[in-house]
């Protein structure tokens, strides 16, 4: 499916006209990221956007940001009860306890990476060298919902203690973070993404 943009770009399809799907889909999503935390907070966003469309969790995200400490694992890990039941009366996220407390068993399994090896950065990217995957889809009918590099990760962290990460929630992780490059050839962010690969 063709989308013309008002300012004349080709992008991949799914921003569809929102503005604030283009700008995630211009200057974060595919962009390599090898921050510790960054990779943690986008993790357990992916895991809250199960079973939602990713655009409902990017709109509440800076909500999620202030509920959840800045996704600073050292001290989600920590929560107490009482915190899990004051998020479940936030209506600014998504109010699902299982998810809440999965993000909780997460930062000890986050935490339990960096104290035991070179980080959790290395340990996601090691999977592929430290180098992303630059796929060369024409469709987004193309791209895969799951791997079997996003199964085989996804059987890693949750063995570590990890929560909601499915393979398939595990490959959209991977396409956000930059791991792979699944913009659509035809789209302008493709080149600049790849680009950006060369360069580390």
């Amino acid at each position: 499916m063709q989308i013309v943009f008002s300012d004349g770009l080709e992008r991949c399809p799914w921003p569809k006209q929102d503005p604030v799907y283009i700008a995630y889909h211009d200057k974060e999503w595919g962009v390599p990221e090898y921050d510790d935390r960054a990779l943690f907070e986008k993790l357990i966003l992916d895991g809250f956007q199960a079973g939602l469309s990713w655009i409902t969790i990017l709109r509440k995200r800076d909500n999620f940001r202030n509920a959840f400490d800045n996704f600073e694992p050292e001290k989600i890990a920590r929560y107490p009860k009482r915190k899990i039941e004051s998020l479940m009366k936030d209506a600014g996220i998504v109010r699902n306890r299982a998810k809440i407390e999965g993000a909780v068993s997460s930062a000890r399994a986050w935490i339990n990476i960096m104290e035991s090896g070179p980080g959790f950065s290395h340990f996601l990217w090691d999977y592929l060298d430290g180098k992303p995957k630059l796929n060369k889809f024409r469709t987004t009918g193309q791209v895969p919902a799951e791997t079997e590099l996003s199964r085989k990760i996804s059987k890693e962290l949750a063995m570590r203690g990890f929560k909601f990460v499915g393979p398939t929630i595990v490959y959209a992780f991977m396409q956000a973070v930059g791991m792979v490059n699944d913009h659509i050839v035809t789209c302008h962010r493709h080149a600049a993404v790849a680009k950006l690969a060369r360069k580390r």
